[in-house]
């Protein structure tokens, strides 16, 4: 079992991350430790999943890397982002049995969240 996945942000992008992860995706913002709390970034959890942004000074998004997370609102999370101004791209039937979409966070990191078919 994973405990997080760690995506790269740039420095001074926690107020735009937590708009995005707490804000449209319903995440809950966890307190980091201070002694990693000093470094920026911040750490959000939910749907079973923690996903930790962590700057980094020569940032760039990951484009193909991407963490897949498990929603039950589905369409209702794509109606949201799409009406936030984040492209939603619907997957075709690659992974049998799943719905499946991918956006991008306000950083430009590749997400995907997918919900069983039917």
């Amino acid at each position: 079992m994973i405990h997080h996945v760690l995506l790269a942000c740039p420095r001074g992008s926690e107020d735009a991350s937590r708009s995005f992860y707490a804000g449209l995706l319903g995440l809950t913002e966890k307190p980091k430790p201070p002694a990693l709390a000093a470094r920026g970034g911040c750490w959000f959890a939910g749907y079973d999943a923690e996903l930790h942004l962590g700057v980094e000074d020569d940032f760039r998004p990951a484009r193909k890397a991407h963490p897949a997370l498990l929603r039950t609102d589905l369409d209702e999370l794509a109606a949201r982002l799409d009406a936030a101004g984040h492209t939603v791209t619907w997957g075709d039937d690659e992974i049998p049995g799943m719905r499946r979409f991918h956006t991008y966070d306000p950083h430009g990191n590749r997400l995907e969240f997918l919900a069983p078919a039917g």
